[in-house]
């Protein structure tokens, strides 16, 4: 069974990468180790939904469905039954083995399994950052939320998986991909939530701030639930590494707190290998296990609740 699955850009420059032999994340420099390909898999430029391309109405349909039905209400909803954590227990390579079923409808960049994705991203940073393991596994972790699209995660549709996320609960920013749909999403016209600030106040932390549904709030609940020892820019990734509004644009800044701002420096860094480590080279699975498997050991349980 092949089922089809987001991703999304950062600025050619926004990445950073932390200064050889430690410091706080504050101390980060211009990185120019990575090389930014001219162009996806499609041989368009990346992130490009205006582009013609055989994606691209799958692609605007997708967020067309995305928008109107990732409300509020139903955001509650699945992060109250999928925190749980009730669907099955496995270890972290066995969900990787999962994805390999997946490719994501959402991603006007690429149409390979969600397996070669993992593994380009993390090993690309693991070339760059040779010292920082966490955000190898970071890197090879950040998507397994996907596996809420399998029928033993109760089959969601990719709308409610995948795609660039944003917060449900207040005014939708214009900077959102295909945001003419939002207009048809009920909270729009809720007037408890089509303002700014909505159900939230300035500077209350991203933590405390519901995000539209998919995998990336799930892979957060499943690794924080879970016990994980990832540092907090870990987690932080992994939750808002398609909040492309935020980390591309930078909209929704007035929701964030002091930590938010720190972590934020943590994901420019790996946004460019999400993004431009796309592409149809093979990586050799067998050769890079062994070494993602003494990651997984150092920074999570051998079975973990899903």
């Amino acid at each position: 069974m092949t089922i089809t699955i987001e991703q999304p850009q950062l600025d050619a420059v926004a990445a950073e990468r932390k200064v050889p032999g430690g410091g706080d994340p504050a101390e980060l420099v211009l990185d120019g180790g990575f090389a930014v390909p001219d162009a996806n898999a499609f041989g368009n430029t990346f992130r490009d939904y205006d582009a013609e391309s055989e994606r691209k109405k799958t692609v605007e349909e997708f967020y067309r469905v995305n928008h109107i039905r990732q409300t509020h209400e139903f955001v509650s909803r699945m992060r109250a039954e999928y925190g749980r954590l009730d669907k099955t227990e496995m270890g972290i390579w066995d969900c990787i083995e999962l994805l390999n079923e997946f490719i994501d409808d959402s991603d006007p960049d690429l149409d390979m399994p969600q397996i070669e994705h993992l593994l380009q991203t993390a090993e690309a940073i693991r070339k760059d950052y040779p010292d920082q393991d966490w955000l190898h596994l970071t890197g090879l972790i950040h998507d397994l939320g996907k596996v809420l699209l399998h029928p033993s995660f109760g089959e969601l549709p990719q709308w409610a998986v995948v795609g660039d996320t944003f917060p449900v609960g207040c005014a939708y920013d214009e900077c959102n991909v295909h945001f003419k749909y939002f207009k048809e999403n009920p909270d729009y016209h809720n007037p408890k939530f089509n303002n700014k600030f909505g159900a939230y106040s300035e500077g209350c932390g991203l933590d405390n701030v519901l995000m539209s549904w998919g995998h990336d709030d799930y892979m957060y609940l499943v690794a924080k639930e879970n016990k994980t020892t990832l540092p907090s820019a870990g987690l932080f990734i992994i939750r808002y590494h398609s909040f492309y509004p935020l980390h591309k644009h930078g909209a929704y800044t007035h929701l964030m707190n002091d930590e938010d701002k720190e972590n934020l420096k943590w994901l420019h860094v790996f946004n460019k290998y999400d993004l431009y480590s796309k592409s149809n080279v093979r990586i050799d699975v067998e050769k890079v296990k062994p070494y993602y498997m003494s990651l997984i050991d150092k920074y999570f349980p051998a079975k973990l609740r899903w």
